[in-house]
């Protein structure tokens, strides 16, 4: 398993800016909750099942399966 930034620099950079805006809350939701911080708790499970592999909620992380 290997986590990584998306290789799209444009929005890497877009959702970081958004970062800086929400004081660390994912950018991508209304709402700012303990879970929605980055990195959010969804992804965080997502990380912990051995079969998933894709981006975050926001498109900022990407989980690979492979190392």
């Amino acid at each position: 398993m290997k986590i990584r930034l998306n290789e799209n620099r444009e929005v890497v950079n877009t959702v970081k800016e958004g970062l800086k805006r929400t004081g660390g809350y994912c950018p991508c939701r209304r709402e700012r909750k303990e879970e929605y911080r980055c990195m959010c708790e969804e992804f965080k499970a997502q990380i912990a099942d051995p079969n998933f592999e894709g981006y975050c909620h926001c498109m900022l992380y990407y989980k690979s399966l492979e190392d």
